[in-house]
């Protein structure tokens, strides 16, 4: 069984593959292929249905984040396997070796979802979090020590380059320098890399305002070590992508339109305003283009539709039986599914003052807010010096003061990308390079698993 490195390059589409020669000289050895996106089109939607083969009305995986109805919280970013509701590629192919009587080893490294996935090697971005509040950046993962042996080799994990406003290539270098170290160390017969140098740019000023041509040679470029690792072990190497970026105007507001008809409330204290889920009629999870609105009572779903087409930059709404048509119709989903212009997102702010604003939207806090925030890629403009600023805050937090990184912008007119619908170019879709028999031109990201298995000789 010749063994597979899978790289996720996410953001990268035809369009930008010219500009990456050691990745276009895998594809020119194989073939690739465009894939129309799934809805919606971002991170843990797409990697569930390229992993099971199936939509998201069977994975389950609905959005970032959704209502968790036991519990009725809004959790974005979580990352227990169990909450895909079908069969990964990786327990599959277990399964199907073991009853073929064949070894396999298989690598999830900073994928989603990777907390007890049936793996044998795992690394994934995990803080420490302390009673008081601290925080502490570090990775997880298995076998034990695994993770403690890479940073002692690498250098700690750069989480702050990983996501937020200093985001950038030293994440993705290093998650290279990682996984080939494990390829080299362990030989899996199937390994998974998760690279997200081409998430940030594109999508803090969009695909016209960043230098494409560099932002995918770094990536090619940091790709070397790994691709390097592959050729040692005589690993094929196959390449997919999540999702393409799109230029945007505009965020658009849903929680306050919901808000100012009284049909979503808050709680005062002394940390700003909180969102009231308890309270509330009806409230927008969104997530870049797309969002779940939740509906309390039945009766009231023809309102809160009639209320959110009014909203410039609302270009469709479905509600029961017709989120089959986009395959959303799950328990996890909301009772609408909005979609919004191609130029325009959904930003998940529910105040109407900044002075009320909560205290975590300042704040690079994805598990905290009720929605997904590209603004944390970004530093305040108003502040004068923000890395001298961040650096006073983490000076007071090593003091033993209680401090917030009070640095993200608050006007999400500053964000100028996003993703979420489809492409309206092929050339601007997710791609696939594989090897073996050409699938075709374009290729359903529901059918990259049997793939996939085809290819490790596990149909």
């Amino acid at each position: 069984m010749q063994p597979i490195l899978w790289i996720n390059a996410v953001g990268l589409t035809r369009r930008w593959l010219a500009y990456a020669p050691r990745l276009q000289a895998i594809a020119a050895e194989g073939w690739v292929a465009d894939m129309p996106e799934v809805l919606p089109a971002v991170t843990c939607t797409a990697q569930a249905t390229l992993l099971t083969g199936e939509l998201p009305n069977k994975h389950g995986i609905v959005a970032n984040g959704w209502l968790f109805h036991s519990t009725n919280e809004i959790r974005f970013w979580q990352q227990c396997n169990r909450l895909i509701q079908a069969e990964p590629l990786y327990e599959t192919a277990r399964r199907r070796a073991a009853a073929r009587g064949r070894a396999f080893k298989s690598a999830k490294l900073f994928w989603w979802f990777n907390q007890g996935a049936a793996v044998d090697i795992s690394v994934t971005p995990k803080p420490h979090y302390g009673i008081d509040g601290n925080k502490v950046f570090g990775i997880a993962g298995t076998p034990p020590g695994l993770t403690d042996g890479l940073e002692r080799a690498l250098g700690p994990f750069p989480f702050p380059a990983f996501w937020g406003p200093m985001a950038g290539r030293a994440s993705t270098e290093w998650i290279a320098r990682c996984a080939a170290r494990v390829v080299r160390s362990e030989k899996p017969t199937l390994t998974l890399v998760y690279l997200p140098h081409l998430d940030y740019d594109p999508q803090r000023f969009g695909p016209r305002g960043t230098d494409m041509a560099r932002c995918v040679r770094e990536l090619d470029d940091a790709c070397e070590p790994l691709l390097e690792a592959a050729k040692e072990i005589g690993a094929k190497v196959w390449v997919v992508s999540e999702y393409g970026h799109c230029d945007v105007t505009r965020p658009v507001y849903l929680n306050r339109g919901l808000r100012a008809a009284g049909l979503l409330t808050v709680r005062t204290g002394p940390f700003g305003e909180q969102l009231d889920l308890y309270g509330s009629h009806a409230v927008a999870v969104v997530d870049h283009q797309l969002a779940h609105v939740y509906v309390r009572d039945p009766a009231d779903v023809a309102r809160v539709r009639s209320i959110l087409a009014a909203i410039p930059g609302v270009a469709k709404i479905y509600a029961g039986d017709e989120r089959e048509a986009i395959h959303l119709n799950h328990h996890r989903s909301g009772e609408l599914i909005v979609l919004a212009e191609p130029d325009a997102w959904f930003a998940y702010p529910f105040w109407l003052d900044d002075a009320q604003a909560p205290d975590y939207a300042r704040a690079v806090a994805i598990h905290a807010k009720p929605g997904f925030d590209p603004c944390e890629l970004f530093f305040d403009p108003k502040l004068w010096f923000p890395k001298l600023h961040s650096a006073w805050r983490l000076i007071q937090k090593k003091l033993g003061f209680r401090t917030i990184f009070d640095v993200v912008p608050l006007d999400a007119r500053i964000v100028r990308g996003s993703h979420g619908l489809a492409a309206a170019d092929p050339h601007d879709r997710p791609l696939l390079i594989g090897h073996g028999p050409k699938p075709g031109d374009s290729v359903p990201m529901t059918t990259v698993k049997s793939l996939l298995l085809e290819a490790l000789a596990l149909a």
